[in-house]
């Protein structure tokens, strides 16, 4: 049975969060109601949440929007289906997403940013059905752990697609030990890379990813920029690998000191892809990437349509997810956002309704 309202927890003004009930909205042809089963904590709700990152739609409203549950009502042929809900939901009918480009449609919706007041951190959402990813062949993996693939997951798929990631090649993840990175690093080995060198400055996080598809690991305490690129080198001139060219980079921080490092290790034909969001900015000079016949690419979310293949790769094993996510009760959401805004978490947090 549909409810007549969603329970949810909406930020009021950034830095204030309330436990409130809003009315279910009348559905339309097409949509499906979702009993959410799990929300994740990412980098972008605690932007909004504390650095007053202005949303499309204006508080109060809920944020979340890495969204896994099951379909309750609406779309009688999804009614019953396990599903992850896309992070960035394109309206499918424009050029953009006629050309392969729909995780940056212009009239798209983002639960939590864009889509009214509706976000995961609720009891119930109402998205388009046809954007839906089923999830009933999810095996032993929680449904609540899979809401981690609508954001944490698919962003770096799409980042190492931008990349044109190829078997044989150097990747070097930025950020290696956060939510978006740690997965960065999974995604990057799991498509073949040579080998990947994930860098961070938590050492536990480091000794964690090593397991986990990083050949080799830098900690950046202590370390300037040019000591960074002499470790790689040195790693490349130890294991075979080109120490000079055809690097591919990913910044995952989103801050300053991380885009700026990315920035120093881009060279000859390199390829910079940028996915953490941070608001600091920096200057490069652009001859340089004429010079270096470099690229910097800029990535946002992943297509609905890529969200089935990064599924299977969390399923089949190529990308685990267990080791990096811990699940919390969604009354916990302000000491979760607090130690999240901190960095005390060592998981990525997954927020399960407990209204």
């Amino acid at each position: 049975m549909i409810p007549t309202h969603i329970d949810t927890w909406q930020m009021t003004r950034p830095g204030e969060l309330l436990r409130t009930q809003i009315p279910m909205p009348e559905l339309r042809p097409g949509d499906a109601v979702v009993k959410i089963s799990g929300c994740g904590v990412c980098h972008t709700d605690l932007s909004y949440f504390y650095l007053g990152v202005p949303t499309i739609q204006e508080p109060p409203l809920s944020l979340g929007h890495e969204i896994s549950g099951i379909v309750i009502g609406g779309e009688p042929s999804m009614i019953g289906k396990e599903v992850v809900v896309p992070a960035v939901i394109p309206c499918g009918e424009c050029e953009l997403c006629s050309s392969g480009r729909s995780n940056r449609c212009l009239s798209q919706q983002m639960p939590g940013y864009s889509m009214g007041i509706y976000g995961g951190f609720s009891s119930h959402i109402v998205v388009p059905a046809k954007f839906l990813c089923p999830a009933d062949n999810r095996g032993d993996i929680p449904l609540s752990h899979l809401c981690a693939v609508a954001d944490a997951v698919t962003t770096p798929y799409q980042a190492a697609l931008r990349a044109r990631l190829q078997p044989g090649d150097l990747a070097i993840v930025i950020g290696a030990t956060g939510g978006i990175g740690s997965f960065m690093t999974q995604v990057a080995k799991a498509m073949g890379c040579r080998a990947v060198i994930a860098i961070g400055r938590n050492e536990e996080k480091l000794a964690k990813i090593r397991k986990y598809g990083a050949d080799f690991t830098i900690n950046l305490s202590g370390l300037s920029p040019r000591d960074v690129k002499d470790q790689l080198r040195q790693f490349c001139n130890d294991n075979g690998l080109c120490s000079t060219h055809g690097w591919k980079i990913f910044e995952a921080t989103g801050t300053k000191d991380g885009q700026d490092l990315a920035l120093s290790l881009l060279s000859y034909t390199g390829t910079l892809v940028v996915l953490g969001y941070g608001t600091d900015k920096t200057t490069y000079m652009l001859s340089r990437l004429m010079a270096f016949d470099a690229e910097i690419i800029g990535t946002w979310g992943c297509p609905p349509e890529k969200y089935p293949e990064v599924l299977e790769m969390c399923i089949d094993g190529r990308v685990s997810l267990e080791p990096f996510v811990e699940e919390r009760p969604m009354s916990e959401i302000a000491q979760v956002f607090e130690q999240a805004h901190r960095g005390d978490l060592r998981r990525r947090v997954i927020l399960t309704p407990d209204f």
